[in-house]
């Protein structure tokens, strides 16, 4: 998103496993890309430019496709490439880099205020998409003991009882889970629907946030998650998502 500025109304911000949910009004400064697959769904006059060309209405853009977005109002949605919904939307773009979706879905209508459930707001998107997903990992799908364990542990991040990236690197949890690293990884995909690393980051980042909701400062909200400094995590925000954290902190967090 870059850094986006909101123009018409106060936006509101949602960040769960896979998938980052935005509502409200937003303008691309520069052209920019990053990692997250970016799902424009226009309630009003949205705009994307990027290298090949230009379009109007609601879109889809790629993972790293360079481009500049402007939004009056709606929703934007950023989504893990690696997870079942980032692979559905793949198979969408197929070999473009944007691709207009305004063919296959209505107009949002106009939300209502504050929005109380997004998700069941964007799941009307994705079921004019044919796209059949869950928007975060379910506990209760979980077969696997182990997985289950690491889970409880990974969710006291909810209790405000964070964990320190020593304790998350792949080797330790498999030797914690008396798996080796290989194993570990595949059976984690396999439960989750996700690999590791990608899932790991977006729950740091999602503490973050949640440390930063609170009061909490860059500096202090990157030590909470388990980054090295601030400028590390906004790095790290900004190759995800293309907005820094200090910016994200401007425009979702002020009073």
């Amino acid at each position: 998103m870059s850094k986006s500025i909101s123009t018409v109304l106060k936006p509101s911000l949602w960040l769960k496993d896979n998938i980052m949910i935005f509502y409200g009004s937003a303008i691309d400064a520069k052209t920019h890309n990053h990692h997250a697959i970016q799902v424009v769904w226009e309630t009003q006059n949205a705009h994307c430019v990027w290298p090949e060309g230009e379009l109007s209405g609601s879109f889809i853009i790629g993972p790293g496709v360079k481009h500049q977005v402007k939004l009056n109002e709606g929703w934007i949605l950023l989504i893990e490439p690696s997870s079942i919904l980032g692979l559905s939307l793949k198979r969408l773009l197929g070999s473009s880099g944007v691709i207009s979706i305004n063919n296959m879905v209505k107009r949002y209508s106009v939300a209502a205020t504050p929005i109380l459930q997004p998700i069941a707001e964007i799941s009307q998107l994705f079921e004019q998409l044919n796209i059949d997903v869950n928007f975060a990992v379910n506990d209760q799908q979980i077969t696997d003991n182990r997985i289950q364990k690491l889970m409880d542990k990974l969710n006291l991040c909810l209790l405000d009882e964070c964990q320190k990236p020593a304790n998350w690197r792949a080797a330790n949890v498999a030797a914690e889970l008396y798996l080796s690293e290989s194993r570990f990884l595949h059976l984690f995909k396999q439960q989750l629907g996700v690999a590791w690393r990608p899932y790991l980051r977006w729950r740091r980042l999602s503490c973050a946030c949640n440390a930063i909701a609170k009061g909490a400062s860059v500096t202090e909200a990157a030590y909470i998650a388990g980054f090295s400094d601030g400028p590390h995590l906004s790095k790290t925000f900004n190759s995800m998502f293309g907005l820094t954290i200090t910016d994200a902190k401007a425009i979702f967090f002020k009073d």
